[in-house]
């Protein structure tokens, strides 16, 4: 039948009816059809080794796929100091850049992907790895990572209560005033070891939840519930390796913070890429 030209009426029942059933299809994949229980092995400081030399590997590999990827955390990073310094919002500098700690297992999704799909001799390519937010990882993927915003969210609100708590509640007048006040204060250093420690809280609680959940939700259809369940399984059981893997994460990315957030460039594609590598030796499927 030849399709005739609609009325806009006709066009947007049509375009909803389409996005509602992608929605609903996305839904209902958030339980996922994997009834399986993974066994969760022991992990040590040769597990975290591993995963950091294989993920350099990957990065190496896919470096001219990832680049266009990678470009966009140091641009947020610069649109979010330009805002910080034109909007009196500059205490909120730092927390936003420790903020990568709470969205980072987010933007790492395509990087998973390539990772998963070079261990298994296949060509991966950007392309590729854009595809890998299809239906049925499309939901889980979604609800969870809204949840690292709204702990990133809740994060800035708590730092902007330290600050006032402690040195303000009015803005700085400079930069340079700030950084003395803050380095040179009791209020700055109270300020600095609240906020690391709360900080410290927020970035534990992303880590538990989200360490292995994200690379499982790539690798099969697992459903966001147990996905979760199973990261903070692997934490129970390997805690302080675990912990020892937040504390690499931490200080790479604030050396990757500076100068202008330019060192994640490097360091989130190794970091992505390494998530995958020490979710592997952690769960397994059988």
């Amino acid at each position: 039948m030849v399709k005739t030209i609609g009325n806009p009426l006709t066009w947007g029942v049509e375009a909803l009816a389409g996005a509602g059933q992608v929605m609903g299809e996305a839904t209902r994949n958030l339980g996922g059809d994997h009834v399986s229980t993974p066994r969760i092995n022991r992990i040590d400081s040769d597990d975290i080794a591993n995963a950091l030399v294989k993920g350099v590997a990957d990065a190496m590999h896919f470096r001219s796929d990832v680049g266009f990827m990678v470009l966009l955390y140091p641009v947020i990073g610069i649109c979010m100091a330009y805002l910080a310094f034109h909007m009196a919002l500059l205490p909120l500098i730092f927390p936003m850049a420790a903020g990568f700690a709470l969205i980072g297992p987010m933007a790492g999704i395509g990087l998973y992907e390539l990772s998963r799909q070079r261990e298994q001799g296949q060509a991966a390519s950007w392309g590729s790895a854009l595809r890998v937010l299809r239906s049925r990882i499309a939901g889980p993927v979604l609800v969870l990572g809204l949840y690292l915003m709204a702990i990133f969210a809740v994060w800035l609100f708590a730092a902007a209560g330290i600050y006032d708590a402690t040195m303000g509640p009015g803005a700085p007048p400079s930069i340079g005033a700030f950084m003395r006040d803050l380095f040179t204060t009791p209020a700055g250093w109270q300020m600095i070891v609240i906020g690391m420690a709360v900080g410290g809280v927020f970035a534990a609680g992303v880590l538990v939840i989200s360490l292995t959940a994200f690379p499982m939700l790539i690798d099969r259809p697992v459903g966001l519930p147990l996905a979760v369940a199973t990261s903070v399984r692997v934490a129970r059981r390997n805690p302080v390796t675990v912990a020892i893997w937040g504390v690499i994460v931490a200080v790479l990315l604030a050396l990757g913070s500076v100068p202008a957030f330019l060192g994640l460039i490097v360091v989130m594609p190794v970091l992505g890429h390494a998530t995958w590598h020490l979710y592997r030796a952690a769960v397994s499927f059988g």
